[in-house]
């Protein structure tokens, strides 16, 4: 009787493990479609990409499995659930490396350039984030238009207020979103006493963010000093302390972007040696530093942002907006820096990256208008651009071991383009013969209703 009731335990053992490895297949999910991702710098690198129409994508517990064919994979997961995206273009979720959460109501605001907008529109719109339901209602608005956009990792400034930031992690966390986001520093330079912070409040604030937020669920924090005008000496030394101190969070500003800015810079700090120079002093170039705009550079800052790791947001909507310049993306590949892309609303223009390449593409013709050689300009191709939104906007942030491809491990952050939304972008995609045609069309003519769909770790959010 022993021995018959060892069997039969046994054998339902073995049953219920059967069902258990049932189950864990059923948990796979194939999404079939044409398949494109990149493994390295198309500017640097010959046939930096993956490409696999009529493809496959698996995803398992919010992670990706395995890519490739269709035809060769399909018997290795043979329970899995598929969804056909046949005709679609399934690609890794965009990265933006540079937006302003509190800026969304101010989009598109008319006629200045960045002093006098900074002033006149975003001052007065970031008082309203002391308001915790604003804040969380304007969070929970700006993630929804993140995602409606296919962008699902962001680097995103909040105002000087902490309940900005803890509202937009909330957020981010209901969607279980990977973020970085930060407070900004700003003690100076004629900002408003209610947005208006001190070295010694930056400095409990954020070690208080940090540690809440840190390196924790999806999210990482950004030390941002708003940008030099704004801080002290003390408050970018502050800024610097803090980044000895947790060694894992990110600094993130803007440089360069605006001529009158630049003299400014040089008129406050007239003991640095350029703009550059100001935060290097004070230790805020490392290689988690990423720099928006940097427009108006020396070869030297080129050459020594190269040698340190740190990277720069190219944010083409917003340069042509304000009418700050031109940036050089063909100089800082010259050098070796990592770049990525912003949409840097509210001063840019829209949400969407692929607007973004757009314009981003428009800013390398226009820099032939002044070169003496066009040739020595070349225009950003629909690669590199896809790149720069992807897979570069991972490795500008140190994540590239976690998104921004389909290597098996990754995490299933993708979006599902569909490039008959529109009339026009369809009839462009008719008449288009090869992949890199297709992809310079959508990148061209696409938007938001291009983003057919959006995942977020394998949960679909459009």
């Amino acid at each position: 009787m022993k021995h018959l009731f060892t069997c039969k335990s046994l054998v339902a053992f073995l049953f219920t493990l059967l069902c258990s490895a049932t189950l864990m297949a059923a948990d796979i999910t194939g999404y079939r479609g044409d398949i494109l991702y990149f493994t390295d710098n198309p500017a640097k690198v010959a046939d930096a990409y993956k490409f696999y129409p009529g493809g496959v994508l698996y995803i398992e517990s919010g992670k990706v499995i395995a890519v490739g064919d269709y035809a060769q994979l399909k018997d290795t997961y043979k329970s899995a659930k598929i969804v056909d995206y046949t005709g679609r273009l399934i690609i890794p979720g965009f990265i933006d490396t540079h937006i302003h959460y509190p800026q969304t109501g101010i989009i598109a605001a008319y006629g200045k350039q960045l002093l006098d907008w900074l002033k006149n529109y975003v001052y007065p719109a970031e008082e309203q984030f002391s308001d915790p339901k604003f804040a969380a209602k304007e969070s929970d608005f700006f993630l929804d238009l993140l995602v409606k956009n296919g962008t699902t990792t962001a680097l995103v400034f909040g105002t000087e207020n902490p309940i900005s930031i803890n509202a937009f992690f909330e957020a981010a966390l209901k969607r279980n979103m990977r973020m970085i986001a930060g407070k900004a520093l700003m003690d100076t330079g004629g900002i408003p006493d209610d947005i208006a912070d001190t070295p010694e409040q930056a400095y409990a604030e954020c070690t208080e963010l940090i540690k809440k937020w840190n390196d924790k669920y999806r999210f990482n924090y950004a030390v941002i000093p708003r940008f030099a005008p704004t801080s002290t000496r003390e408050e970018l030394a502050v800024a610097g302390k803090l980044l000895k101190e947790h060694p894992t969070v990110y600094m993130h500003t803007h440089l360069a972007e605006n001529k009158q800015e630049v003299t400014l810079v040089k008129s406050l700090f007239p003991e640095r040696s350029s703009y550059y120079d100001v935060y290097d002093h004070y230790g805020l170039v490392t290689n988690r530093s990423i720099f928006a705009h940097s427009i108006y550079l020396s070869e030297d800052n080129y050459a020594d942002l190269g040698k340190k790791g740190a990277a720069l947001s190219f944010c083409p909507t917003s340069n042509l907006f304000l009418g700050s310049g031109l940036f050089n993306l063909n100089k800082a590949n010259k050098y070796n820096i990592n770049v990525s892309l912003g949409t840097d609303v509210g001063a840019g223009t829209s949400f969407s990256m692929l607007q973004t390449m757009n314009e981003a593409y428009k800013v390398t013709q226009l820099r032939k208008a002044y070169a003496d050689n066009p040739d020595d300009e070349p225009s950003l191709d629909a690669f590199q651009s896809l790149y720069l939104a992807t897979l570069g906007g991972a490795r500008s942030l140190s994540l590239d071991k976690f998104i921004g491809s389909f290597e098996p491990g990754h995490e299933a952050d993708f979006i599902v383009l569909n490039p008959q939304t529109t009339p026009v972008l369809g009839n462009r995609i008719n008449h288009s013969n090869t992949l890199k045609e297709k992809l310079f069309a959508i990148e061209m003519l696409g938007d938001d209703r291009t983003v057919e769909h959006t995942y977020v770790m394998g949960k679909m959010l459009k």
